[in-house]
């Protein structure tokens, strides 16, 4: 583990429920990486991220996002296998450097878009595939959080310094395209945007980064849609939704109710429940636990680590969220800002290394 915050505890109970052991952990000083080695029962710390990677099979980087590339890439030449937490970079440039560099050294490199592992995400994946919603007409998607809502809330990811150009878009607004186009088999080729702040100082420093951002978007097969992200929306927890509507029907999944997938149909709308008896094949074997058990979070975040050590090993499961797709969401966040900035529509860089 690389890191030893929220993320590393979280990246760490899914290694070992997948099966790894979690043998070293590396931090921004010898101290924080004692103490969080200590609180995560982690036996050994390294200086480094390159001498971490000396000594095991994966590193997994949970570290600030300015720092994600060049970790990553110091655990690729080292010769280490990688998950590294979205964003991938925090330019798309920068993600480009990180897929050359894991398709030429040969490893598996993924990056944790952890609601594809939800099964009803898949199950709805498999029935938009089916042609169960006919041709995609309009998509609607929504990140809503409100831990930055107060003027007195404050974050590393404020700091462009450390998190980044994009705070609200390239944190959350990454899982939310991911999953539209994951579930459309579809891609963004154009967007318009528009971006707020909440408060124009956070901490005594200025906010150079947005807490919301509201995007209109075109796919490539000709849908049109909207996406709102915003960190500042009251009461909202983690409410992330994505709808796709077409001519034959629409589906729509929601985060915080993960184990029911709306259906809608011109006679109607139901809900199917979570029962892998009649799930699709990939819904059912992420179904883990018997239909009226709920699954959540933690869950899909140990089915990613699952699947991404079995591709280490030589199996190539469906559906792995891999650096191509960290690349793609850093190409949708420098639209969103390039957007927002200039008040016209613009495309989406399409070219090598895009999925």
């Amino acid at each position: 583990m690389v890191g030893g915050g929220f993320m590393a505890r979280t990246h760490a109970h899914a290694a070992r429920a997948a099966g790894a052991h979690v043998v070293a952990l590396t931090s921004s000083s010898r101290e924080s990486a004692e103490r969080a080695a200590r609180a995560l029962g982690v036996p050994e710390t390294a200086p480094d991220v390159v001498a971490l990677a000396r000594q095991v099979d994966v590193v997994h980087v949970c570290s600030p996002n300015a720092v994600h590339a060049a970790h990553a890439l110091a655990a690729i030449e080292a010769g280490a296998h990688v998950v590294c937490e979205k964003p991938l970079a925090t330019s798309a440039g920068e993600a480009a450097v990180l897929v050359r560099a894991a398709d030429e050294a040969g490893v598996t490199a993924t990056v944790p878009f952890v609601y594809r592992f939800h099964p009803m995400v898949r199950e709805a994946r498999a029935r938009v595939a089916a042609g169960a919603v006919g041709r995609l007409l309009t998509v609607r998607g929504t990140y809503l959080q409100d831990w930055m809502l107060d003027a007195g809330a404050d974050d590393w990811r404020v700091d462009p310094e450390a998190g980044g150009p994009s705070r609200a878009f390239a944190d959350i607004g990454s899982h939310l395209v991911d999953l539209l186009e994951f579930v459309a088999g579809d891609q963004v080729v154009r967007l318009a945007a528009t971006i707020a702040r909440a408060h124009p100082v956070r901490a005594g420093r200025p906010v150079l980064t947005e807490d919301a951002a509201a995007v209109v978007v075109e796919t490539r097969g000709g849908a049109v849609g909207t996406l709102l992200v915003s960190q500042v929306s009251a009461g909202r927890k983690n409410a992330l939704t994505v709808e796709l509507a077409g001519t034959a029907g629409a589906v729509q999944v929601e985060q915080e109710r993960p184990d029911e997938l709306w259906l809608g149909r011109p006679e109607g709308a139901t809900v199917l429940a979570r029962d892998p008896a009649r799930l699709s094949p990939d819904a059912a074997r992420l179904s883990t636990v018997p239909a009226g058990h709920p699954m959540g979070y933690l869950d899909a975040f140990e089915a990613f680590a699952r699947d991404t050590y079995a591709r280490v090993r030589g199996e190539e499961p469906d559906g792995l969220p891999r650096f191509a797709d960290g690349l793609r969401a850093a190409r949708l966040t420098d639209a969103v800002l390039r957007a927002a900035a200039s008040g016209t529509w613009v495309p989406v860089d399409h070219s090598e290394g895009a999925p």
